[in-house]
């Protein structure tokens, strides 16, 4: 995601930071490329234009040209014009109103409108509410075995509606249904058409008066580009939706809807879809994902992340081994887990400040089955090996790969990945990320 638009941006604020100080002429040439730039990510064409003249308007001005870091200066009117446009700050969920409350999510098949919904009750839970997720598409049964699954896979309460009932009844019936479960809030998984049609529209309208939800979620797919930002436009133009959520932003999407749809509709992007695992939805921060595309990291999303699944109490005592060096193979395994924990290596790197800068992590790829042998290595030692590496000789290295199904050179490419591991917490309380190299990293 947004990877060839970050680039690109990065290649002319060197241009312009190279320059020392800017000219008319050097700003018109960088802007022209900013342009480019966000056209190939698909964004759409008037928002490109109009952004475009805000950068120019500011960036001509005096605060930029008889700065003394102009080229820096440049890069914060971008960053702030790139917030503005995604929204400004992030928007919440609309949970106002008699419990049970109801989210309605809308979108045209293929979408994901049924795992966000699985998404979005793990995320409700989260913030301490009691989920009750409603099948009512009822013109593919397939959707209403998929809910039902992930509801007992995820212990959420589900409706029990069937392909014969009618969606505005299972909705409104829903609902009474969750209060005697003692739900509060009801997330509708509504039906979707392979393109938008007057049937369609007609019974979310209907599904819409009756039930009155507190709030409307499109559900797109990102790797549709600008079509995303038009079928966000044809739903709010129908049902006066209250904001969207992007799915499969992990993917190729290449960002277009993300930094159009709240110029275009003028309604905000609540949440993006990161990944196929139930924990994967991510509320969308419009100052983050600017800081993500500009290749400045996103410390808060990661600190949330890390929250979540870090023992404070095992983080202290991890402080005191690391300090000592007492990092045993047994901590190695165990922060690799809370790590896994966190999301996919790769995109953990890319939140972290200054990883753009370095060439050799820049454009790094993880294969996170190496975790996984990795772990089954570890669990294969003796709880003496795991603390004493050192001990491990050539029988011991034969029996621990037989017991993890692995081959030998697994065991010492992991014992060496492990003494690269020390070399590196050296390296980075000595000098920070400079003093690190893709060599260095245990994968």
């Amino acid at each position: 995601m947004f990877e060839n638009l970050s680039d690109k941006l990065d290649s002319v604020f060197k241009k312009l930071k190279g320059h020392g100080k800017l000219t008319e002429k050097n700003v018109e040439g960088g802007l022209k490329e900013i342009r480019m730039a966000l056209l190939e990510a698909d964004v759409h064409y008037k928002v490109v234009k109009k952004f475009v003249s805000d950068i120019r308007e500011r960036a001509l001005g005096t605060e930029v040209l008889e700065s003394l870091t102009p080229g820096q200066q440049v890069i914060k009117i971008v960053n702030e014009g790139l917030t503005d446009l995604m929204g400004s700050h992030h928007e919440d969920l609309s949970l106002d109103g008699t419990k049970p409350v109801a989210i309605m999510l809308v979108g045209l098949q293929g979408s994901g409108k049924t795992t966000t919904a699985g998404k979005l009750a793990v995320h409700l839970r989260k913030n301490g509410k009691n989920p009750y997720l409603v099948p009512a598409d009822v013109y593919r049964p397939a959707a209403i075995d998929q809910l039902k699954k992930l509801g007992t896979q995820l212990n959420v309460p589900v409706y029990s509606s069937s392909t014969d009932m009618d969606p505005v009844q299972i909705c409104n019936d829903a609902r009474t249904a969750a209060h005697q479960e003692g739900c509060d809030v009801l997330i509708l998984d509504t039906a979707g058409r392979l393109h938008i049609d007057e049937e369609l529209m007609l019974e979310l309208e209907n599904i819409k008066k009756s039930v009155k939800p507190s709030d409307i979620l499109l559900v797109a797919d990102a790797m549709t580009g600008q079509d995303a930002v038009n079928i966000a436009s044809s739903f709010n133009n129908s049902l006066d939706i209250g904001g969207v959520v992007l799915t499969k932003m992990d993917g190729d999407a290449r960002g277009g809807a993300a930094l159009s749809i709240k110029s275009v509709t003028n309604k905000p992007v609540k949440f993006i879809g990161v990944g196929e695992k139930m924990n994967a939805l991510e509320p969308f921060h419009p100052e983050r994902m600017s800081s993500r595309i500009l290749g400045m990291g996103d410390v808060l999303t990661l600190i949330e992340k890390a929250q979540t699944v870090v023992d404070e109490k095992k983080a202290l005592e991890l402080e005191k081994k690391l300090r000592k060096s007492q990092f045993t193979l047994e901590d190695f395994r165990d922060q690799m887990v809370q790590l896994r924990k966190m999301g996919s290596f790769t995109d953990i790197l890319k939140m972290m400040p200054g990883i753009g800068n370095i060439k050799q992590l820049k454009n790094l790829q993880v294969d996170e089955k190496e975790f996984t042998k990795t772990e089954a290595i570890i669990n294969s030692m003796t709880p003496q090996e795991r603390r004493q590496y050192t001990i491990i000789n050539g029988s011991r290295r034969k029996r621990i790969a037989k017991g993890s199904g692995t081959k030998v050179q697994d065991v010492n490419k992991l014992l060496k990945s492990y003494t690269q591991v020390m070399q590196m917490v050296k390296k980075l309380n000595k000098g920070g990320m400079r003093g690190i190299s893709r060599d260095m990293l245990p994968f």
